[in-house]
């Protein structure tokens, strides 16, 4: 299968139906559907696709499995997931976002804000998730989606962990503020500038010494400095 192939992985047809029309008008053509979450860790692996849209209530394996176990295959570890789901306490999306889904829509949803959220983790650079990277005593591994410090694991938010993933992918590059927020942060949220530099802070406090390699450009936005 081509590059570009989204899996809809949901066992209501109607939904399904909806979700193709909602893809193909927006112009994505590659388009795979199951309705089983056993049969979706399958099609993960024969197809590599670009994104997966994950129901939570299935049969043969429900979702949180589901995405549990794509994390734990090194080959398709890093596939992007969005979380589809009627369940919407608080504690059903922090358990989505803890397994390692990239974002969470609670049904029933606008088709508008569907497409934009699929647009916001496909436009995230692939580099952002990085098998493994070391740098200095920081080890980053996202198959694992762990960050320790010399041995010691790290505790970081999601917002800060993407945030440090997207400086580690480029080192030397200055990422502005803004790109900041449109390769790490979720399209609903009203993330300010200033918020960016709020996480930074946090994400420094935690690091430590080696909060060094984190350099402010002033006036533009941030670079990891190897």
């Amino acid at each position: 299968m081509a590059p570009g192939t989204i899996l809809i992985v949901e066992d209501d047809a109607a939904i399904r139906a909806v979700l193709r029309v909602t893809l193909k008008g927006a112009g994505y053509e590659l388009v795979r559907e199951t309705a089983r979450g056993d049969e979706a860790l399958a099609l993960v692996r024969e197809l590599h696709p670009s994104l997966v849209l994950l129901d939570v209530m299935l049969p043969g394996l429900d979702g949180f499995s589901v995405c549990r176990r794509v994390r734990e295959m090194p080959e398709v570890s890093t596939t992007p997931i969005i979380m589809l789901t009627a369940k919407c306490e608080e504690r059903d999306v922090v358990r989505g976002l803890e397994l390692g889904a990239d974002d969470y829509i609670v049904k029933p949803f606008s088709r508008h804000v569907l497409l934009a959220r699929i647009q916001a983790v496909l436009r995230r650079p692939e580099a952002i998730r990085p098998e493994r990277t070391e740098h200095d005593g920081l080890s980053f591994d996202v198959a694992a989606h762990e960050v320790s410090l010399v041995g010691r694991p790290l505790d970081l938010t999601g917002s800060e962990y993407r945030v440090l993933a997207l400086l580690l992918s480029r080192p030397g590059r200055v990422y502005t503020r803004s790109q900041i927020i449109d390769l790490t942060q979720s399209p609903e949220k009203a993330v300010t500038e200033r918020a960016i530099d709020v996480q930074i802070v946090g994400l420094r406090r935690k690091l430590g010494a080696w909060a060094a390699h984190i350099e402010t450009i002033r006036g533009v936005g941030y670079r990891f400095r190897p």
